[in-house]
Parts: structure tokens; sequence; C-alpha cells
């Protein structure tokens, strides 16, 4: 199955709670960071909701 890499690019500072929530429940802390999820709906609506503050790329 697919994975996604995620990438924190840019600070939480300034964002609403929502996608501060959404940027702890992808694992993500601080700028820099990256975490490998599986390729889901969920996991592509979240990276969605924070696109401004992230970079993603498929991995297989």
């Amino acid at each position: 199955m697919a994975q996604l890499k995620v990438t924190q690019t840019k600070s939480k500072i300034g964002g609403t709670a929502s996608q501060r929530a959404t940027l702890r429940s992808l694992g993500l802390h601080r700028i820099g960071e990256t975490v490998v999820k599986e390729d889901r709906p969920e996991i592509r609506g979240m990276v969605n909701t924070v696109i401004h503050l992230v970079k993603f790329e498929e991995i297989k």
C-alpha cells in the first residue's frame, strides 16, 4: 500500500485551533519534522486541512 511522507514547513502559530489539532493528530510538533502515514482518505483530508503548513509526497 502507498504511504505519504508529510513534512511540516511552516509554523502553526496564528493558525486556528482546528489546524493546530490536525497537525498534532498527524504527529507533527515542530518545523522540519517528518512523519510517514498510510495513504488513506482520512489522512489525505487532514493533509488538505493544513496544506499551507506542510508538504507531502507519495512513497511506495
